[in-house]
């Protein structure tokens, strides 16, 4: 086996697992952040964010560093390879994802085309 392999099709960075940690300490215990891929948006599909207090067997999910984040089988489709990040820069705070599959996005970063 390689070790491509053995490597999880999403990954969270150390910054968005930090963000995501502090945002799910104000919820209460066994709370986890949902990201999923959604029809729409100005580029055709679009991510989706929901803190949730259940998950679905098939779900694949991602912990680092206190944070838990879950993608539904169908999104990790649309995600292989992905990254997610949080960035702080001068136009503000949001998470992004990094898609290698992704063919163009939008200017705000929620929606992308493949």
């Amino acid at each position: 086996m390689n070790d491509a392999a053995l490597l999880p099709p999403v990954t969270l960075s150390a910054r968005a697992a930090q963000r995501i940690a502090k945002i799910l300490s104000k919820e209460q215990a066994g709370t986890m952040l949902r990201v999923a891929v959604n029809g729409g948006g100005c580029s055709g599909f679009q991510y989706a964010f929901d803190i949730v207090q259940s998950k679905d067997d098939e779900d694949l999910t991602l912990e680092r560093d206190g944070a838990v984040v879950i993608i539904d089988p169908v999104s990790i489709e649309y995600m292989k390879g992905s990254e997610i990040d949080f960035v702080d820069d001068l136009i503000g705070q949001s998470f992004k994802i990094h898609n290698p599959n992704a063919t163009a996005s939008c200017g705000c970063g929620t929606s992308f085309s493949l």
